[in-house]
């Protein structure tokens, strides 16, 4: 067995305080949404004890899908570092970014800069997506969908080269018959998102699962948890968003949550079971239940 957490969009806080030249761009529409709604949003004592409830099920390996950042500035960088190094080393972590950590030019550059155990695959490159880290039987292919935007466009982009090489990647582990599990920000899938936050090659996404396959896909950046299916070339493939690691509010599957998963093996292949466990509606966390992966 081989057991996975999937936590997303932690938004590690408190804001640090702006210059105002570091305001004269997309961060002054950023730093107004903090303080108007987002900052009571996002609980870092609540995400404390997410992650210290995820260690104590004691995971083989944890996937942080984006969005540790809030505007993308330079003093967030070391505590996107602290809050990594807290979620435990980089062989049993792995990361990919999102849009906030993208916010502006340079901001994906300082960040991964900062965290760059964790986003380093096996290959020695440094960091370069998409990665490939095995963990025995299984594969974590690491995307970036991460690219600076306009004010009010939190939306997403793969690109050519990227897909390519993912491509590439999945075809070969799907030879050796490894389970694959792809990591991404925005939801992968067409529809997954409303234009202005949606990915914006998830037509291209999807024609590459339709060739190559894969086992799970796992992203974030919906702060919800959803499930959705692509047509794989052996059969159909779970796309699976986790909720905001720190989200107080909302109903059950927008609060504070992360998925855990189970992955085991019998004569007929692989198997897979997934859980959510969670802020509860007496304030403690833990299980919420399974989650259904029937179609």
């Amino acid at each position: 067995m081989f057991r996975i957490a999937h936590l997303t969009d932690p938004h590690v806080g408190p804001l640090p305080r702006l210059r105002l030249r570091e305001l004269l761009n997309k961060r002054v529409t950023g730093w107004f949404n903090w303080h108007r709604s987002r900052q009571g949003a996002h609980d870092m004592d609540l995400l404390a004890g997410l992650v210290a409830d995820m260690k104590s099920v004691g995971p083989d390996h944890i996937a942080c899908t984006g969005d540790v950042s809030n505007l993308g500035l330079p003093l967030e960088w070391p505590t996107a570092r602290i809050f990594m190094e807290a979620l435990g080393p980089p062989e049993r972590v792995s990361f990919v970014p999102g849009n906030h950590d993208a916010y502006v030019q340079g901001s994906l550059e300082g960040l991964l800069a900062a965290i760059a155990p964790w986003t380093e695959g096996d290959d020695g490159r440094g960091t370069a997506f998409p990665y490939l880290r095995r963990r025995g039987a299984i594969a974590f292919v690491g995307m970036s969908s991460a690219i600076p935007t306009l004010p009010f466009v939190a939306s997403g982009k793969v690109g050519s080269r990227q897909f390519a090489d993912t491509e590439r990647l999945l075809g070969e582990l799907g030879r050796e018959k490894a389970f694959r599990v792809v990591l991404i920000h925005h939801p992968p899938h067409v529809g997954g998102a409303p234009g202005g936050r949606n990915l914006i090659d998830a037509q291209k996404f999807e024609a590459m699962i339709g060739r190559v396959g894969a086992e799970l896909v796992l992203h974030g950046h919906n702060h919800v948890g959803s499930l959705a299916w692509l047509i794989g070339p052996s059969g159909t493939v779970p796309v699976l968003g986790a909720p905001s690691a720190s989200a107080r509010g909302g109903a059950v599957v927008h609060k504070a949550g992360y998925h855990l998963y189970t992955i085991g093996e019998d004569d007929t292949g692989f198997f897979l079971t997934a859980q959510l466990r969670g802020l509860k509606t007496d304030g403690t966390i833990g299980d919420l239940g399974m989650i259904s992966l029937k179609r």
